[in-house]
């Protein structure tokens, strides 16, 4: 049997888009992050044991409970936050500044925040670990590495 060459490039072409498929969440940083096997800097007061697990990429914890409505996918809120790595360095912080409105679920922002905001109540304070599939992933994104966990402390002052 004799395959064309038109036809083994093609299969050549389809292989390499498989296999990069295949790699999305790993890349030139190495593997994607796991948030219950990193160390945190003392500083950031993360114990992964004691925060809610909404998936093995997802973790929170409510430092302030809410007393106002309760935010859903497709509403709008408005935030304060401040963000680290697990080191403890921070690389972003909206507080003292103006307050951050996005749509809840919208892709408006990165999938930790999109799910781990979900059910907050207006008025509270919670902090979210989020490991890189849900964060910026094997790409990073300025100051933040490729496949860094985040720790965000967020307070949302409104849901609408």
């Amino acid at each position: 049997m004799r395959l064309h060459l038109p036809f083994i490039r093609a299969i050549a072409v389809v292989a390499l888009i498989t296999a990069a498929a295949c790699n999305l969440d790993t890349g030139p940083g190495g593997s994607p992050s796991n948030p219950a096997g990193e160390t945190y800097a003392a500083s950031l007061g993360v114990n992964i044991s004691q925060m809610t697990k909404i998936s093995n990429d997802l973790y929170f914890q409510d430092l302030v409970p809410g007393t106002g409505t309760a935010a859903a996918a497709g509403s709008g809120v408005s935030v304060t936050y401040t963000g680290w790595l697990a080191n403890g360095t921070q690389f972003d912080s909206n507080v003292g500044g103006a307050a951050f409105p996005f749509t809840l679920g919208a892709h408006d922002v990165i999938d930790g925040w999109d799910l781990g905001l979900v059910g907050m109540k207006a008025g509270g304070k919670r902090r979210l670990v989020i490991g890189s599939a849900l964060g910026y992933g094997s790409g990073g994104r300025g100051p933040i590495p490729p496949n860094a966990t985040l720790v965000f402390d967020v307070q949302l002052l409104s849901v609408r």
